[in-house]
């Protein structure tokens, strides 16, 4: 292979893609043999650099390095920093280099709405958005393009002023939009509910959700994060992205250590659900919980696609 490969950011691709597309790309690349994921860390805890790599058989190699710089908003730089480095499955060569925002962006809603095409009810109609920040602002837009059901999207977020930002800077949404003030009144009426926040203690809470809603928690990736209760947890039927990513996340290690929940309460991943025949929701009255874990090799099957998409 020759030439130098492209650099592909955000600013040129992001509206060349779609989100069906995104979407379809992950369900495809968990129809190939499970992926090989390894993690570093590097630095300290002020300032980071992380690298996810994966390997998939068919699809080929990734490595995702970036910087964490707690710092970095007030010196004007985004807190994270890196890119996707994506190697052809049969030479090695280097096909790409993907900026960090597109492919977390893109990765980050499909994963999401992925799971809540496989588990949602089919008639789900109230879409509920909890937090209002840049990743809340894709799933309003991946959620409508994907699940063409949606008539209604409410936001909530701890600071009302960024629900009604988020819902005044949105446009070409297909469906009712509004932020609302009442959380719980909001979840008890959403057969979608979708966390994208920053907490460290549940703000989603089992007494509040109706039989059948799904909820899609996003927000927590340390071992001290959660966004649901035990109560929540332990009503619910409960799957993960990859059993691989999301094993060491406060979502589900805290009512694990606390016997909300047990190891044989998830009952399965993306790579389960995929697979035809695999049933996700048993009843129409089941509450399902997906946990949004992320990993290397979404990121690898995300930046593989736009690649091809934009060739």
């Amino acid at each position: 292979m020759t030439g130098t490969p492209p650099f592909i950011t955000y600013d040129a691709a992001m509206g060349r893609l779609d989100w069906p597309g995104a979407v379809a790309a992950l369900k495809a690349g968990h129809a190939l043999p499970r992926a090989e994921i390894r993690d570093t860390f590097l630095g300290p805890a002020t300032g980071t650099m992380m690298t996810r790599s994966a390997f998939i058989a068919g699809l080929g190699y990734g490595a995702k390095p970036f910087t964490v710089f707690d710092a970095n908003p007030s010196r004007g730089l985004p807190t994270v920093q890196g890119a996707m480095l994506v190697f052809d499955k049969d030479d090695g060569h280097l096909r790409a280099i993907v900026e960090n925002r597109l492919v977390t962006t893109l990765k980050t809603a499909a994963d999401s709405v992925l799971g809540a095409s496989l588990l949602a009810r089919p008639d789900s109609r109230h879409l509920l958005i909890v937090g209002a920040g840049t990743v809340a602002a894709s799933l309003v837009q991946a959620y409508t393009a994907v699940l063409p059901g949606i008539e209604t999207v409410t936001v909530w977020a701890r600071r009302p002023e960024q629900a009604q930002a988020l819902v005044a800077g949105l446009s070409g949404i297909g469906a009712d939009l509004h932020a609302t003030t009442d959380l719980q009144g909001a979840v008890g009426q959403a057969d979608i509910v979708s966390t994208a926040t920053m907490a460290r203690s549940p703000v989603i809470m089992g007494d509040w959700v109706r039989p059948g809603t799904h909820v899609d928690l996003i927000g927590a990736y340390k071992a001290d994060m959660r966004e649901a209760d035990d109560v929540l947890m332990a009503r619910a039927r409960l799957f993960v992205d990859s059993r691989d990513t999301a094993a060491h996340i406060g979502e589900l290690l805290i009512p694990l250590g606390s016997g909300a929940i047990t190891a044989d309460s998830i009952k399965g991943d993306l790579y389960d659900l995929v697979q035809p025949g695999t049933q996700g929701r048993a009843s129409d009255d089941d509450i399902t919980v997906f946990k949004n874990g992320g990993g290397a090799h979404l990121d690898l099957m995300i930046a593989s696609w736009i690649i091809d998409r934009l060739g």
